[in-house]
């Protein structure tokens, strides 16, 4: 993290780094090891650099790169590089996201600590939580009944222009295209929070609902509430409207339409097709 910090500080070349590094080892870590692990972990944050800052600003959309303080921002880069290109075996992914969480804490302001938990959080769900079970000890099976609920909605929707059948899908930050949906509030009736959902991440705004499509629960481990049992409400959903405009929501890259005969090719995630594939079968 220093040698990073001071790279990004300096706006040093990426080829300065390995002597930034040396230089750094020599003077505060003389004979802790060759520096093998620090060179990896530092010459992949570079190489992938880009492409980390791009999903930083899409899980922080309100934080442009360049407004992040610089301590901020290489946790970050060290943290996701962990998460999304790292060896899981020699890093656990929650271990990457704690000591990315000590690492601001330590050096950042007195906020960082939660700002790199809450970016690092929302990217290692949208990853659906890999190893979050894995643990040195058995751990004790907590009874999903017994789990905080969160209630969400979501959609199929879909349109119909001259005889053809389009339908609308979001991109996440994972290469997938996938429904969109999003939390209810309270007081919400699943139908009312769920157009209100999709109004705000979609940017159409005539939406009517034809059916329900069906339920799916998952178990989620929130940052601040810890395990809940999330409840995804489906439904069919048909709109005129033509133009998608994404709304601000982390973690989605891109929004677009696809006629029934695209939805083969596209990169989806093993829950959704089966609720596309009873969306078809309702519209015909």
């Amino acid at each position: 993290m220093q040698s990073l910090f001071e790279w990004d500080f300096g706006n040093h070349k990426d080829s300065e780094i390995e002597g930034i590094l040396m230089r750094n080892m020599n003077e505060f870590a003389p004979g802790l090891d060759d520096g093998g692990f620090a060179r990896s972990l530092v010459d992949g944050v570079l190489k992938k650099h880009k492409k980390l800052d791009d999903i930083i600003e899409k899980a922080a959309p309100e934080w442009p790169i360049s407004q992040i303080a610089i301590v901020d921002r290489n946790v970050l880069r060290i943290g996701l590089y962990e998460l999304l290109f790292g060896d899981h075996k020699e890093v656990p992914p929650k271990v990457a996201i704690n000591e990315a969480i000590e690492l601001a804490k330590s050096f950042g302001g007195d906020s960082s600590g939660r700002f790199v938990n809450g970016v690092l959080g929302t990217v290692y769900r949208e990853m659906g939580e890999p190893g979050k079970d894995d643990t040195g000890k058995k751990k004790k099976v907590t009874d999903p009944s017994k789990l905080p609920v969160e209630a969400l909605g979501g959609a199929v929707v879909y349109r119909k222009d001259d005889g053809n059948l389009w339908f609308a899908f979001v991109h996440d930050v994972f290469g997938y295209w996938t429904l969109s949906k999003g939390h209810l509030e309270v007081g919400d009736s699943t139908e009312s929070g769920t157009l209100r959902e999709l109004r705000e991440e979609l940017g159409i705004k005539n939406l009517t609902i034809k059916k329900e499509l069906g339920v799916n629960e998952y178990i989620a481990s929130d940052p601040q509430k810890g395990p809940v049992r999330r409840r995804v409400t489906y439904y069919l959903v048909e709109t005129p409207d033509v133009e998608l405009t994404l709304g601000t929501s982390g973690g989605l890259d891109d929004a677009r339409w696809f006629k029934p005969n695209e939805l083969g090719e596209l990169k989806m995630y093993d829950d959704i097709r089966p609720l596309v594939e009873r969306a078809l079968g309702e519209i015909k």
